[in-house]
């Protein structure tokens, strides 16, 4: 059986960003925003997704998808019987007047290589879904697409009849193509266009050398950095969970989620990853978009949030073709109505490197210490609460294991932040919840398991719970967390590593596929326990469930290696990256600046 792959390559800026397959289609684009309906979406729906490609007359053509080294500007070269060419795309991003620069701009470079290869521009945008097509009005140098949300244009130095009419040209001298939304390109095309590439190789060539990445998989962990990076919308400081909805977690499950948007628990994890390689800035921005999220809320936190901090996700069904036909495709998501308690843990958490972390210089433009207060009363009132946990079960409510974990991890914060603040209030009530909650974790302990297991009351084993060991909950207690170890291997280890979230039956039936940072906790989890050979050999393995590009899938079947679930993950890559630092540490292994 053939290995599913997704054959896409991503470029982004923080504003938006952009799938492209090896044909050189832009397979997905969603504007102005994140979680704004695709301009292009062939993903999931050939018909109705539109087209924005540069392809060869001849049918048959050989493609090579890289990015340039450090950087996230990919090139697509195509081979042709008539000859070859290269398309690099990108979304400009670099610093200009004391701020980022990053427009609603794609912009891509054709460059013909050899021969005189005969190519086809399509530029086809769509709105609203795929429901909507633009009018085309041509001007001097450039397409206007008209009727759609904002102003869309085209501007090019390829001739326009070619373009509006699909017509097949000879490419014989390098052209441009760039698309924007909203301001126009003004300036003149090549030398801009030249001139933002050059900038944009820059700007992350020098976000890369900034980054103290380990030389463990050094490769694959500067790939990681770089695709976390662009799930950050800058403007608010959200970090989204993938860019993609609807791509199922195995074929036929109607698993298929949005996850366009903001969930507290994958931000968490993904600034652990930021804070392990140096990086700052998304911390600082993200406090801001938690105290406006959460400002008014007094009750209860949402597991998840829209990029601008709203609060209403409805998810409701589209219709359209569905990746590989796999339906149903689904816009919003209904988790945000879930009760999922380890959130206010993992805010408290995330927050903590502004109050202990002594390379940031940490300004108070709110009063925070009112957010770490309202937060830890949340722990408090919720603390004999059941919850979806954070695998969102929607039809079981338990007393997580993990949910305590956070409970118990974000009070141990609190107590560190509360030493900053000086404030004894706060240092009291976190001490308190820090001892409940570690009471009812052990409430979860299984002895004819030696294991903690999912949720009061059951013996079900969870991945989750990998957890305990790498947030260092069994201190010094090396054997209790080794025969912890033990008990999830026997229940949830699949081949080659690879491990499941659960094995029981949930509101879709039981799961089919294994979770990738599910397999990275466990690398991180052997490290922890010192059965460090096992954990390289596993990394080892893993490592090869990416795709050509080492971008990173949610979910991996075990059975042929197949990528599913949401493209790329940030869970994933942010599994990766932490995986690697564990190991480098326990190697002894060198950071480099």
């Amino acid at each position: 059986m053939k290995r599913h792959t997704y054959d896409f390559g991503v470029i982004g800026n923080c504003a938006f960003s952009a799938h492209i397959d090896r044909q050189t289609n832009v397979s997905w684009m969603c504007w102005p925003r994140f979680d704004s309906s695709f301009i292009f979406g062939g993903m999931l729906d050939k018909d109705k997704g539109g087209e924005f490609s540069i392809t060869p007359v001849s049918e048959k053509f050989e493609s090579n998808q890289y990015y340039i080294e450090n950087t996230n500007v990919l090139c697509t070269e195509v081979q042709t019987n008539d000859g070859s060419y290269r398309v690099t795309d990108f979304a400009p991003r670099f610093y200009q007047y004391e701020r980022y620069y990053r427009p609603l701009m794609l912009i891509r470079k054709i460059e013909p290589l050899s021969g005189n290869p005969m190519v086809k521009v399509i530029c086809d945008p769509v709105a609203d879904y795929g429901k909507k097509r633009p009018e085309r009005s041509m001007g001097s140098s450039h397409i206007r697409y008209l009727n759609l949300d904002a102003h869309v244009r085209l501007t090019t130095n390829i001739a326009l009849n070619y373009v509006i009419e699909d017509q097949n040209f000879v490419l014989n001298e390098t052209k441009y193509l760039v698309l924007t939304y909203g301001p126009p390109l003004e300036a003149t095309l090549e030398e801009t266009a030249e001139l933002f590439l050059s900038k944009t190789i820059s700007y992350w060539r020098d976000w890369v050398k900034s980054a103290s990445i380990v030389d463990f998989y050094q490769d694959y962990a500067i790939r990681s950095a770089l695709a976390l990076k662009i799930h950050q919308y800058e403007d608010t400081g959200a970090i989204i969970a993938a860019m993609t909805t609807s791509l199922p977690e195995s074929p036929g499950s109607t698993r298929n989620w949005d996850y366009r948007y903001c969930w507290m628990r994958d931000t968490y994890y993904t600034l652990n990853a930021f804070n392990n390689i140096g990086h700052f800035e998304e911390l600082e921005k993200y406090f801001h978009f938690v105290m406006n999220a959460t400002y008014t809320e007094q009750d209860r936190y949402q597991p998840l949030y829209k990029i601008t901090g709203s609060a209403d996700i409805v998810e409701t069904e589209i219709d359209l073709q569905g990746y590989l036909g796999e339906q149903p495709v689904r816009v919003g998501n209904q988790a945000y109505e879930h009760i999922q308690n380890d959130v206010y843990g993992q805010v408290l958490i995330s927050l903590l490197p502004l109050y202990a972390d002594k390379r940031i210089i940490f300004t108070e433009r709110f009063d925070s210490a009112d957010l770490v207060m309202k937060t830890l009363k949340l722990i408090e009132k919720t603390m004999d609460q059941t919850d979806a946990g954070l695998w969102e079960f929607r039809n079981l409510a338990q007393k997580h294991a993990y949910t305590y974990l956070f409970h118990w991890a974000g009070s141990c914060a609190a107590i560190k932040i509360a030493k900053t603040l000086k404030n004894n209030e706060m240092g009291q009530l976190a001490v308190k919840l820090r001892d409940i909650s570690a009471k009812r974790i052990e409430e979860c302990y299984v002895p004819a398991k030696r294991g903690y297991a999912q949720a009061i009351g059951t013996d079900r084993m969870d991945a989750s719970t990998l957890q305990l060991i790498m947030m260092d909950y069994f201190g010094n207690d090396v054997d209790k967390a080794g025969a912890h170890l033990k008990a999830l291997e026997n229940e949830l280890l699949a081949t080659n590593g690879l491990f499941y979230r659960y094995k029981h039956q949930d509101d879709f039936g039981e799961p089919e596929t294994t979770f990738l940072i599910c397999a990275f906790w466990y690398v991180e989890a052997l490290a922890c326990v010192n059965r460090i050979d096992e954990a390289i050999k596993i990394f080892d393995n893993l490592v090869n469930y990416s795709n050509h590009l080492k971008l990173l899938s949610e979910d991996v079947s075990e059975t042929d290696g197949s990528m599913w679930g949401n493209f790329p993950q940030a869970y994933s890559h942010v599994g990766l990256l932490n995986a690697a630092n564990r190991i480098a540490r326990k190697l002894d292994r060198p950071t480099f600046l």
